[in-house]
């Protein structure tokens, strides 16, 4: 079985409308992104949990998928007509062919390692160096599968600073990722919050599959959920700026005196900001950088 990809160009003022004419015309599912992505000229978009939706990008591409059946012609003579843009629509077709989807996603998700003694390492692969610290997991289950920088600087400051024995609080966990890299590196008791639940369930099952020791480590959607002490050694927190910046006071209270904090998700230009509102109760700095999103860390006062 296959598909038609009608792919249109469309400046930002009407890419919007476009996708719903074409969903109207039978479109199975729509997907806009930039024109220019692959490019120089690709335009980098970032957002906050809990913003207004920010811009588009100014040359866009909507991408509808239709049967094969669909005649394309009266498609786009309907779109014309029902949004009235005063242009010629600019359009291609590109044939999709049913492909084994879970295989081709696998496919993008390879070993990655952190450090000497350090791997993450997708659960259809074997392990580069069995000897290594192998975190095993599934990429599909929440965020966090290691391929992103924000979370690989974690690790790699997790694999250099831990000290044995260490208790760490991973606040948003996500797939659960730094928690078990924690443990696995030498904490002496673990806990993960997230508020999504999905992602706490992802969690335990990768902890699980870590043959991690359950009494050791624990994951939940609140403090009143966890049964380990709170007043922590670490506190990681990998989320992004905005959600840092409001849980700040909550992070701190965590974190016991002497303890260190070590946050991401941030990206060099709003370093400053977070900063300022950490050094209210830590000693903050830069500890790493890596494509465009840094590392911060303190010591509580």
């Amino acid at each position: 079985m296959s598909w038609n990809s009608l792919i249109i160009k469309v400046d930002e003022a009407h890419a919007e409308l476009l996708s719903e004419a074409l969903l109207e015309q039978g479109a199975l599912s729509i997907d806009i992104h930039d024109a220019a992505a692959g490019t120089e000229r690709e335009q980098l978009l970032f957002g906050e949990p809990g913003e207004p939706a920010g811009e588009i990008w100014k040359n866009s591409e909507v991408a509808a998928l239709f049967e094969k059946s669909t005649d394309i012609t009266s498609v786009i003579l309907a779109v014309e007509h029902s949004t009235q843009i005063s242009v010629q629509l600019d359009y291609r077709l590109e044939e999709i062919e049913e492909q084994d989807w879970v295989r081709v996603t696998q496919s993008q998700f390879n070993p990655i390692q952190i450090s000497s003694r350090l791997w993450i390492v997708p659960t259809w692969h074997q392990s580069p160096d069995p000897a290594a610290i192998n975190l095993i997991l599934d990429p599909g289950l929440a965020f966090g599968t290691g391929s992103h920088p924000t979370t690989q600087l974690c690790l790699t400051w997790l694999d250099q600073q831990l000290q044995q024995g260490e208790n760490v609080l991973d606040y948003g966990c996500g797939s659960g990722i730094l928690a078990i890299a924690a443990l696995k590196l030498g904490a002496s008791h673990v806990a993960g919050i997230d508020i999504d639940s999905n992602a706490v369930e992802a969690s335990r099952m990768n902890a699980t599959r870590n043959h991690c020791n359950l009494s050791n480590i624990e994951f939940a959607t609140a403090y009143d959920g966890l049964n380990g002490n709170l007043q922590t050694d670490i506190v990681v927190a990998n989320i992004l700026a905005n959600p840092l910046i409001i849980l700040a006071p909550i992070l701190m209270n965590t974190c016991r005196s002497g303890g260190r904090i070590v946050l991401s998700g941030i990206l060099n230009e709003q370093a400053k900001e977070v900063m300022a509102i950490y050094q209210q109760y830590f000693i903050m700095q830069i500890s790493g950088e890596q494509d465009g999103w840094v590392l911060l860390t303190g010591r509580k006062k």
